[in-house]
């Protein structure tokens, strides 16, 4: 009551004043929320990319391809804004929301290859958000990982690349793997890298490839 009789007292210019400034901060912080990234309100993989392993073999070194593919897909993706899944470089390119898609369903046929899991071909994603597939692309990138550490060196032969034909299928080897899906995935990233930055919104300067942690 008497914070309130004080109010009363004072000018109606001050009162009209701190109106205003209460008002302005409200806005502020309508707007810091908007600009919230919805992918930091949950831990996702590759903030930082993992520490390496203690021993060079073929599902460790694999493995360690596919995290620096996941680092330079989260810090690639970090913070787009709607405007920037929008971008496409010209009229018959793919937007960048285009190769989101593309590159989760890239990171599917990863992820099942060291279990030898067909790759049923394309998936109905349209219900999905960019958030989500962002977060599955990421999950799917540290899974493959972790199988392929698991593998030992005899393993690697036995981790095929499945494409059903009908009643029948086509196999290939791991090999193919790595000249195919993996490296595609990872030139996509880069495309998504240089169209942000065409569309004003370019990745953190901070990200660092060669150390995988952002720069002090």
């Amino acid at each position: 009551m008497r914070y309130i009789s004080q109010m009363k007292s004072l000018p109606i210019i001050t009162l009209l004043l701190l109106s205003t400034i209460l008002n302005s901060r409200a806005q502020e912080q309508l707007q810091d929320q908007d600009q919230i990234d919805p992918n930091q309100m949950e831990k996702l993989p590759y903030h930082q990319i993992p520490s390496y392993p203690e021993s060079y073999t073929s599902g460790t070194v694999a493995a360690r391809v596919v995290d620096g593919l996941g680092y330079r897909y989260y810090w690639s993706t970090e913070g787009l804004r709607e405007e920037d899944l929008k971008f496409r470089p010209s009229e018959n390119g793919r937007s960048v929301e285009e190769t989101l898609v593309h590159i989760y369903g890239l990171s599917l046929t990863i992820v099942n290859a060291p279990e030898s899991i067909p790759n049923i071909g394309r998936v109905d994603r349209s219900g999905m958000s960019w958030i989500e597939k962002r977060k599955l692309t990421l999950e799917n990138f540290q899974k493959a990982s972790q199988l392929l550490k698991k593998g030992k060196d005899q393993d690697m032969d036995g981790y095929k690349v499945i494409f059903p034909r009908g009643d029948s299928s086509v196999e290939y080897p791991f090999w193919n793997m790595l000249n195919g899906p993996i490296s595609d995935a990872i030139y996509h990233v880069g495309q998504i890298v240089t169209f942000r930055r065409s569309s004003g919104n370019p990745m953190n300067p901070k990200v660092n490839v060669f150390a995988g942690k952002l720069r002090e």
